[in-house]
């Protein structure tokens, strides 16, 4: 556990309390460096085989651990993802798991499904949490520090890296949404959503670059990220006045242009 300046007067206590009752429990605390910094200090710290989140906000289920472990113990898989619920204005949202992940013999997710969701989200699988990895597939993977939405880029790397990746249908992460998070200060007020779309494409150029030095479907992720540009041109919030409008195209634009011309130099 990573207490990185909590102020909330408990956390840290209740840490402790958990230290002591379970020789398991590590306990390090640093200063407020935000998100990125305390998931850096764990990744430097873990000893054990398998890495799993649970960011602050959130919370899981009692059995979900168990139910990761064993299927992984089961099937094998580098990675394997279990379904989320959301929990905003206090009440559940419940998505459908059993039709994403029933999609695919065995729950077994294609590695090319899963790192499209990068760009559509459809299987809930772009973030960190939610699901348990082999410990060696982070090696050499740092988050960027002070970096919005920093586990998107990272979590294309991890997907890059996996052999085999399996979806636990049923619901065993809840994803919280609350006023002012990280995510949810995003779609406040344009400032917010134009800082969280030049993260967004700031971290699918990072993922490209995964691609090409892979060299693995590099005309079909080609293909989506150019398709993604395209239908961000049509996403323009009419509530925008004239300038905004104007200022979110020209960004989208320059880099579509920039990316259309990396291709063409790429032959």
């Amino acid at each position: 556990m990573v207490d990185d300046g909590s102020t909330d007067g408990r956390s840290f206590e209740i840490c402790q309390e958990y230290v002591e009752r379970d020789k398991r429990f590590r306990l390090i605390h640093q200063k407020n460096g935000g998100r990125s910094a305390a998931r850096n200090t764990a990744l430097k710290n873990m000893t054990g085989e398998y890495i799993t989140w649970v960011d602050s906000d959130d919370w899981i289920e009692d059995d979900y651990f168990e139910r990761l472990i064993r299927t992984q113990e089961r099937t094998g898989a580098d990675m394997v993802c279990i379904g989320i619920k959301t929990f905003m204005n206090n009440e559940f949202y419940m998505g459908s798991h059993q039709d994403k992940y029933g999609a695919f013999p065995g729950h077994v997710i294609p590695k090319k499904i899963g790192m499209s969701d990068i760009f559509w989200g459809i299987y809930a699988l772009i973030s960190v949490w939610g699901n348990i990895m082999d410990a060696k597939l982070y090696k050499g993977v740092v988050f960027s520090e002070g970096i919005a939405l920093d586990d998107q880029g990272n979590k294309f790397k991890l997907f890059l890296q996996s052999e085999k990746i399996v979806g636990i249908p049923e619901l065993g992460y809840v994803y919280r949404i609350r006023s002012g998070s990280i995510t949810q200060d995003g779609v406040t007020n344009f400032e917010k959503i134009f800082e969280g779309k030049v993260m967004q494409i700031t971290n699918l150029e990072k993922s490209m670059y995964y691609i090409e030095n892979a060299n693995y479907e590099v005309d079909y992720f080609h293909s989506l990220y150019s398709e993604w540009l395209d239908k961000q041109l049509q996403s323009v919030d009419s509530g925008w006045d004239d300038d905004q409008q104007e200022r979110y195209r020209s960004f989208v634009l320059k880099h579509r242009k920039l990316f259309k011309k990396r291709l063409v130099k790429r032959g």
